[in-house]
């Protein structure tokens, strides 16, 4: 089953930068819990921390296509380099103010400093994959391996997020995210021999914004769907948690979200697949909120568990389906920008997850929050069946659903 991944990790340079990007991308799963568990602590309030970690996740939505419009056109590490010092400087700012019980506004305008500067990482480390391999097949399994890293990195991230929040100290979560991100990103940035080639200034024909691609606009909306669900998922898991008495567990219950995925994730990307991407595509949204439709049922922390690993199966396929199609629909020398365009969705998603299921927590208990993420799951699966006749027609069928079955 792994043949495939050491063949593309064989690629020169391929090891080093997708090792480097592992920890450069821990702290997307690490921020954002680590700002509901160190403000849910220190203010006790949860609605302030779901706003604080909404306004985060917003302006990374907001900067990141930006930053990524930059990294297309003058290079990975051009760019990166000082957006990422910026990035950094913003956390710092966030632990000092949240130590201090500052104003909320000096919570706000810290988080908005590191989310308009983080840019994304993974995308990043995707467009690398498609200078390194030589042929799509490949680059269904580098994707692949991608996804189920990404996973990887939410088994570990939350986990390691709540121990060091509630065993150790509120802010210590986001200082070890801080470590993460410098080290793991000025590591990565480093290795210029896989740095993709700048476009330099595009012609006059060429500046229109990918997002004017019907099939990119449906993509989006389903991942900010999906996002809704991640953030209320995880808002809503930390208050269940604690309501049960146990909020420790809350890291180790989203980490078998991941799990889950992470598996899936790896035997998807060891075979490849004659169903055409858009068809995979919807299914797996489908299959994603079938499972999350059963979170509102879970009374339990175990029961809560069990449903989050089997849903987490849905997670990674549709995601690796929905990044190919991306790799299909925008040209080759502005794909960064449409990669990050699509996880930015997911972002702006999990920004309102956060905020909604932060507030009918405060109001309700956790399972309105687990409401959030019913509603969230019905209205992408709603948006993906009603725009299988555009995502069909965007598709350009060149690639997977050509290739034989392995």
């Amino acid at each position: 089953m792994f043949a495939p991944y050491r063949r593309v990790l064989s690629k020169p340079g391929a090891l080093h930068f997708s090792s480097a990007g592992v920890l450069a991308r821990l702290p997307m799963s690490m921020v954002t819990i680590s700002i509901v568990l160190m403000l849910s602590s220190i203010y006790d309030a949860y609605g302030l921390a779901g706003r604080v970690a909404a306004a985060y996740v917003i302006a990374q939505a907001i900067g990141a296509p930006q930053i990524a419009k930059l990294v297309d056109r003058f290079g990975q590490a051009r760019v990166m380099r000082p957006s990422l010092s910026i990035a950094t400087v913003g956390l710092i700012c966030l632990v000092i103010a949240a130590t201090v019980r500052a104003h909320e506004g000096w919570l706000y305008a810290s988080a908005v400093l590191t989310g308009l500067t983080v840019g994304s990482m993974g995308a990043m480390v995707r467009a690398r994959w498609n200078r390194v391999v030589d042929n799509p097949r490949e680059l269904h399994t580098a994707y692949s391996l991608e996804s189920a890293l990404d996973e990887l990195v939410f088994v570990v991230g939350p986990v390691l997020a709540t121990f060091l929040a509630t065993s150790i100290s509120p802010t210590a979560g986001i200082v070890v995210a801080i470590a993460a991100a410098v080290g793991g990103g000025f590591w990565f940035l480093a290795q210029r021999a896989t740095e993709p080639a700048s476009s330099g200034r595009l012609p006059q024909g060429e500046r229109r914004s990918v997002m004017r691609s019907g099939g990119m606009i449906v993509i989006a909306l389903v991942f900010m769907g999906m996002g809704t669900i991640f953030g209320a998922t995880d808002v809503s898991t930390v208050a269940f948690a604690e309501e049960e008495h146990s909020k420790a567990w809350a890291g180790g219950i989203l980490a078998v979200f991941a799990l889950g995925s992470l598996i899936s994730g790896l035997l998807y990307g060891a075979r490849h697949w004659v169903t055409p991407l858009w068809k995979r595509f919807t299914i797996g949204v489908a299959a994603l909120a079938l499972g999350a439709s059963l979170f509102f049922l879970a009374d339990s922390l175990i029961a809560l568990m069990l449903v989050m690993f089997v849903t987490g199966f849905a997670i990674a396929p549709t995601i690796i389906s929905g990044n190919a199609l991306v790799q299909e629909l925008v040209p080759e020398n502005r794909l960064t920008e449409g990669l990050t365009w699509v996880g930015t969705a997911i972002g702006v998603g999990f920004a309102i997850g956060t905020s909604l299921a932060g507030e009918f927590i405060d109001r309700y208990d956790a399972h309105a929050g687990f409401g959030v993420v019913v509603g969230a799951a019905v209205l992408a699966t709603l948006i993906a069946l009603a725009a299988i006749g555009t995502l069909r027609s965007g598709y350009r069928s060149r690639v997977y659903a050509t290739l034989p079955a392995a």
